[in-house]
Formats: structure tokens, C-alpha cells, sequence
């Protein structure tokens, strides 16, 4: 007989597979998740108020988002963007996904100050939008939410600040 603990050890050996050819395998990271350590010296770098965020509660916020939008680096388009790299980058120009015409024609690029503002209420601050999030509306919530994109998705500090 074998004991349950082997099967599911065996089915999950099972569906590990060569993926090189698949899209899975062309989306994996390309780059290392930053250590603890690493995660704790890029907060300390970032301006006030976010270097005082707590990251595990932006974690827990960051949740109610995932259904929707990845992190990593050359992770997937959902229903959202993938949002690697979005501090800094013009608004509606993640590769390969498709806007609104509201967000496409939007002329700024997302910081922490815009990304605020669309986290409070992202139908009032983007009229025309497609996204159906109702926001977030405590503020702490949103600073640390944003700290922990910054630490998650590739951000640097600039040089000199």
C-alpha cells in the first residue's frame, strides 16, 4: 500500500515537466527575489512616507489584487497588467496587454503619487477605466501596499536620493 504522503510527493514529481517550449517557461523570473535583508534596505531607501511602511500588512493588501495583476518579473497579464517595473512607466504601455482607451491615452507615468491616488478610487481618478476595483480606502493600507510594490517589482531608488 502506499501511504498518501508518497502518492502526493509522486503526483506533484509527476507534473513537473519540461516547460522550455511553453509560455510558463518563457515567464519566469529572470532575476532573483530580493533576501529579506535586501527587501529591508530598499524600504529604507524609500522616500517618507514609505519607508515607514510595513511591509507584510502591504503583502496582506496586496492580496485583494492578485486575482488580477502579477509582480514578477515577466510574469503574465491577467485581467490586469503585470505590474513589474510599473514605477516609472508610462501609464498603458505594460507589453502586451490591451487598455482602455481611457488608460492607453492617459498621459503621465505611474509614482507612488499616482499610483495613490488610482489605489483610493481608480474609477474617479481614471474616468473610463475597464477596472472594476472599488479601491483602497485607508490610507496606511495604500502607503504600505505601495512600499511593498516598490520592494516586489523591481524598483530603484534614483541615484543620488
Amino acid at each position: 500500500m502506499i501511504r498518501p504522503a508518497l502518492l502526493a510527493c509522486a503526483l506533484v514529481l509527476s507534473a513537473c515537466g519540461d516547460d522550455s517550449g511553453s509560455e510558463k517557461a518563457a515567464s519566469t523570473p529572470t532575476q532573483a527575489a530580493p533576501t529579506p535583508a535586501e527587501k529591508a534596505a530598499l524600504l529604507a531607501a524609500l522616500p517618507a512616507p514609505y519607508n515607514a511602511a510595513d511591509l507584510e500588512n502591504g503583502r496582506r493588501v496586496f492580496a485583494r489584487c492578485r486575482s488580477c495583476h502579477t509582480i514578477t518579473e515577466g510574469g503574465p497579464n491577467m485581467t490586469g497588467p503585470n505590474l513589474h517595473g510599473v514605477f516609472g512607466r508610462e501609464a498603458g504601455t505594460a507589453a502586451k496587454y490591451n487598455y482602455s482607451t481611457a488608460v492607453r491615452e492617459a498621459d503621465f507615468v505611474w509614482d507612488a503619487a499616482r499610483l495613490d491616488d488610482w489605489l483610493e478610487n481608480p474609477r474617479t481618478f481614471l474616468k473610463g477605466t475597464k477596472m472594476s476595483f472599488a479601491g483602497i480606502p485607508d490610507e496606511t493600507d495604500r502607503r504600505d501596499v505601495i512600499a511593498f510594490l516598490k520592494v516586489e517589482t523591481g524598483y530603484a531608488p534614483p541615484s543620488g536620493s
